[in-house]
């Protein structure tokens, strides 16, 4: 009986030990939950996060200006090259998202509400612009090489972008004719879509080129470092507009997933970081070798 009786004392305290894990568990995750809410809701953390992708932004486009400024002393005979370009770009492409965010209150509060949309919008489509340059140039130097003519790239580059910002501005003009929920669903599906074209642009354009550079002689000069620059832009790259597009995806459809509004600023900060100040911190840096002065001939990754 005793045994029996100590039996049945081990299992209720197993049941109990159980029980006190599962309601332990539940309490952290209720304080999880609420520490979530609590940061979303507050007006003060908003500004507080918000400030911090401004300033995170800003220095993102004070490097980018440092580098377009250092390019121009170096080589200011030559003019506006891609590489130049490419920086002026995201000089632009943070700076203007610096502003938004630091006036993300009052950008909220603009009408008509299509003003909104178009605050928002306007630096993404310009960072698919940014970023479309850098696989142009990859594609003219890989299709140099297999000495395949590259004269209708660039104005496929143009064709593409133009296209891209025409159906953006139409899309626009019909949400401000019609402001109904599906046509934000429409807008924000339409971006995913471009994000998913510049993420398999980067896997074709770079792969090409990191597989061509791979197959040049171990004693090549530059190779392993040139090497290395477009795998790690690539993936980079790559990633970061395919987290864009499925991000995209989530946010057309789950109002929990919105970054459209005030109150989800830690999704907001989240999002931002992995998609834009990251990336453009990360590419920024491996692309910061200056070009060679006139009358030395040494490949660039981007000039």
């Amino acid at each position: 009986m005793r045994s029996g009786g100590l039996g049945m004392m081990s299992s209720s305290s197993g049941i109990l030990s159980s029980s006190s894990a599962a309601a332990i568990v539940a309490l952290n995750l209720k304080e999880a939950t609420n520490w979530w809410s609590d940061v979303n809701e507050s007006p003060v953390w908003q500004d507080r996060i918000f400030h911090i992708l401004a300033v995170l932004y800003g220095i993102v486009s004070v490097i980018a200006v440092v580098q377009l400024v250092r390019i121009q002393l170096r080589v200011p005979e030559y003019g506006w090259t891609t590489q130049k370009v490419f920086h002026f770009l995201n000089f632009l492409v943070n700076g203007v998202r610096a502003l938004v965010f630091v006036f993300r209150r009052d950008a909220q509060n603009m009408q008509p509400e299509i003003l909104q949309h178009m605050l928002l919008d306007i630096p993404s489509l310009a960072f698919f612009t940014t970023y479309a340059l850098l696989v142009l140039f990859w594609a003219e130097i890989y299709y140099q090489a297999r000495a395949v003519s590259t004269d209708g790239l660039r104005p496929s580059f143009f064709t593409i972008n133009a296209v891209v910002y025409v159906i953006q501005i139409a899309l626009w003009l019909v949400l401000w004719w019609k402001p109904v929920h599906l046509m934000v669903i429409i807008s924000k599906m339409f971006f995913a879509g471009v994000s998913l074209f510049a993420a398999l642009g980067f896997l074709l354009y770079g792969g090409r080129l990191f597989l061509m550079l791979q197959r040049f002689p171990v004693e090549s000069k530059g190779r392993r470092k040139k090497l290395q620059e477009v795998g790690y832009v690539t993936s980079i790259c790559f990633t970061c507009f395919l987290i864009r597009c499925i991000m995209m995806c989530f946010d057309a459809f789950d109002d929990a997933a919105d970054l459209d509004v005030l109150d989800h600023p830690i999704l907001n900060f989240i999002y931002y970081l992995l998609v834009e100040i990251l990336p453009s911190s990360l590419v920024l840096f491996i692309l910061r070798k200056l070009p060679p002065k006139r009358g030395i001939t040494q490949y660039s990754p981007i000039h």
